[in-house]
């Protein structure tokens, strides 16, 4: 599957014209550095999410979570994108729009919190409709898919299910979760979603 992302940053909000990275507070201009020192970085973040849970009340709570992962790495997180971005020619959302898609994913997430703990079906299916919304927003210049991932994770932790998108060493649910957010394939979502929630009833 491509990556092959587009930016229309013509005055480069982001990007260092020199380097072409992005720009970030510890001034790394080395690419290998700087992923490895954000992919650290956002790993000791999500450890104290583990334990120190946010709790979603809404769209917001997405802004909070991906703040708290890049707060070491960009000045920007947790804040909304100002360019608009594509994937092998596709366009994500509007930024003229956000508003609208924020009152739409809001109206998902408390109808997601009214439906039964034990009706698997219809939340894998309101699961998978929010994950494909917050896909299609993507709201970040980067870090969108770590930021979702750790949102539904939380969003179905308040319900009492354990919902781990991206389970270590684990190449067929990436795959499918790729083939789901990347061509808006909410089936694929919904099927891979209800295999993976686990009710903890054991």
């Amino acid at each position: 599957m491509s990556n092959s992302y587009k930016y229309i940053d013509p005055d480069y909000t982001y990007t260092d014209p020199k380097t072409g990275l992005l720009r970030n507070l510890q001034d790394i201009s080395d690419p290998d550095v700087l992923l490895f020192v954000e992919s650290s970085a956002v790993i000791k973040r999500l450890q104290v999410l583990y334990e120190n849970p946010i709790k979603i009340k809404g769209v917001d709570s997405l802004f909070e979570i991906h703040k708290h992962l890049f707060q070491d790495i960009y000045a920007w997180a947790g804040k909304k994108r100002t360019v608009e971005i594509s994937k092998d020619g596709k366009q994500f959302f509007p930024t003229s729009h956000f508003d609208n898609a924020f009152g739409y994913i809001d109206r998902l997430i408390t109808e997601f919190k009214k439906i039964p703990k034990d009706n698997k079906k219809m939340l894998a299916e309101k699961v998978a409709e929010i994950l494909d919304n917050v896909n299609y927003l993507h709201p970040f210049r980067e870090g969108n898919g770590r930021t979702q991932r750790e949102f539904l994770r939380l969003l179905a932790f308040e319900k009492g299910l354990t919902l781990n998108l991206n389970p270590p060493d684990n190449r067929s649910v990436y795959e499918l979760y790729m083939k789901g957010t990347i061509e808006s394939d909410v089936q694929t979502l919904t099927e891979l979603i209800f295999e993976l929630i686990d009710t903890n009833d054991k």
